[in-house]
């Protein structure tokens, strides 16, 4: 069935009819003091305040009557059921699957409890001191070597829930390194033990030239410490992969490889093996609870109305305020420095899956899909980037995420108190922020004193999770997941495919043969260069630039 374009659709007609009409923010809220009563709705342990962005009732029928012209809970039924919802690769897109219950999988993916449990096992011979490197020592530390959803998400969770360190993870240090440049692991190398260290290889492909690379800086950086290769494999690596037959080909045992799926996409797969740094870092259980959030939000979205459905709601008022409103900007705004890296990890999820201008059957769109997103933890980016937030020329939607309850296994330390007043000051940030941002300062003439006035009337949602643990931890981040998918939906794009990351790696491949070649040459050459005669002149230009300042 053809994609209907979204600015063809009935309901999105009305959806620009009433943006023509809208009202301020500080309006909406004194035309009805209930305002924030009845844009609040709850899931589990997520609650979503949406009634500081731009809509009314009206328009909130309206973006329900586009959701139910786009068939959203069709989409959604047909994303669970493993249809092949990703139609530019022709699969099915799966990740849910990883999360759910044996019994409530489609038939046919026994494999994933499979899976699960070789990476239990694994995780717990690593953490017993069952696992021992090429000396007989026990290991200590643990480098993943990933990158994108091979490493982000692992990463922000592992990050997020340290405090739920499982007793039996303690001793492990799990470290992280993905840079292409080596940077980070040479950090990493300088201070660990080669015998007491395993490297995590996790690529999907294992192919990407990021990842291997470093595998190949780690391979021979033990290898001047233990030149049995075939034991230096067997101690010290351990692969993830889609594909067994590239891992055995590098030199992993069958042992030491962990597989999942092509229907696994990278930044959907913390949720499969790529998830073994969660488990080695913070304990196979809590692995589980992530797993299990996911799955309790899963289950919501597959069965909510459309205006009770955080993350339909969340995407409908994307597009409401990207295709609506204009606004190209997001930030997202945790106040909560366990959450550092979640906005890290949803730039990738967000931009990677919705970053496209043609539709799922390849028809050029003729409106804007994915908005710019960035952010950093609440409190610190009060002091960097909110001057723009408040008084700028454009405008930016923003998601402020904050706990309520912090610091509940404290309560018997001399420190509770303090801690608390922290905590409560935080709230304070968060909520003040929010409610500027929405309302400004009307009572401050702009004529009178311009540098002081905050005009305000940017719009923004707040998400409150009850406590942030595995469990609410994984809803947060099936719920972006999801409103990724419905957003999809609506703008009638594919958002399991990544064909954008593709030609930057091949031209790097076609540049690499000349940038080794380039030092060699006279200085008085001033040819192009045969190697690479497609290339074009500033390209080149920079290549021998850069060549010839790293031979002086």
């Amino acid at each position: 069935m053809s994609q209907e374009l979204l600015t063809r659709r009935r309901a999105f007609t009305e959806l620009q009819a009433l943006a023509e009409q809208q009202k301020p923010l500080v309006d909406l809220f004194s035309d009805d003091p209930r305002r924030a009563e009845k844009m609040t709705v709850a899931a589990g342990s997520l609650t979503l305040d949406f009634s500081k962005q731009r809509v009314t009732p009206e328009v909130l029928k309206t973006l329900e009557k586009l959701a139910l012209e786009v068939d959203l809970p069709g989409r959604i039924a047909a994303l669970f059921a493993g249809e092949k919802v990703n139609l530019s690769e022709d699969r099915a897109a799966l990740h849910t699957a990883l999360r759910a219950p044996s019994g409530k999988r489609p038939a046919g993916l026994e494999a994933v409890d499979e899976q699960l449990e070789r990476m239990a096992a694994l995780v717990e011979k690593v953490q017993s001191g069952v696992w021992r490197g090429f000396s007989g020592k026990r290991i200590t530390d643990v480098v993943n070597l990933g990158v994108g959803g091979s490493d982000l998400g692992p990463l922000m969770v592992t990050q997020a829930l340290r405090e739920y360190t499982r007793p039996e993870a303690t001793h492990l240090k799990v470290h992280f390194a993905s840079t292409i440049d080596g940077s980070q692991l040479f950090d990493l190398l300088a201070h660990l033990n080669p015998e007491t260290t395993l490297f995590t290889i996790s690529s999907k492909s294992f192919t990407t030239i990021d990842t291997l690379s470093n595998a190949d800086t780690v391979r021979a950086w033990l290898g001047g410490y233990c030149p049995d290769s075939e034991l230096l494999h067997r101690c010290h690596f351990v692969g993830v992969s889609a594909s067994a037959e590239k891992m055995t080909a590098w030199g992993l045992p069958e042992a030491n490889q962990l597989y999942f799926w092509d229907w696994v996409g990278g930044r959907f797969s913390l949720w499969a093996t790529i998830g073994l740094p969660i488990a080695l870092a913070l304990g196979m259980p809590v692995f589980r609870e992530l797993l299990a959030g996911a799955h309790e939000l899963d289950e919501h979205f597959r069965s909510a109305p459309p205006l009770e459905n955080l993350p339909m709601l969340l995407a409908l008022l994307g597009v409401w305020n990207v295709n609506c409103l204009d606004i190209r900007a997001h930030a997202i705004l945790p106040y909560d420095g366990r959450l550092k890296y979640f906005p890290s990890y949803l730039e990738q999820l967000e931009m990677e899956s919705n970053g496209k201008s043609v539709t799922r059957e390849g028809v050029p769109l003729d409106y804007a899909t994915c908005p710019v997103l960035w952010g950093e933890i609440g409190a610190n980016a009060q002091h960097a980037f909110y001057q723009l937030l408040h008084q700028g020329t454009q405008a930016v939607a923003s998601d402020f995420i904050i706990a309520a309850s912090r610091y509940e296994s404290m309560k018997d330390s001399a420190h509770y108190e303090s801690l608390m007043t922290q905590h409560e000051l935080n709230i304070a940030n968060c909520l003040a922020q929010s409610r500027v941002l929405a309302l400004g300062n009307a009572a401050v003439d702009p004529t009178d004193n311009p540098f002081r006035h905050y005009p305000g009337n940017q719009p923004s949602s707040s998400l409150v999770v009850d406590s942030l643990n595995a469990r609410s931890l994984g809803a947060l981040i099936a719920l972006y997941e999801h409103k990724v998918y419905a957003q999809a939906c609506l703008w009638g794009i594919n958002p399991f495919d990544q064909w954008g990351v593709e030609l930057g790696k091949q031209v790097a491949k076609e540049l690499l043969p000349y940038l080794n070649n380039v030092g060699a040459r006279s200085a008085s050459d001033n040819r192009a260069g045969d190697c690479a005669p497609t290339m074009d002149s500033s390209t080149l230009n920079l290549s021998k630039l850069i060549q010839g300042g790293s031979n002086q």
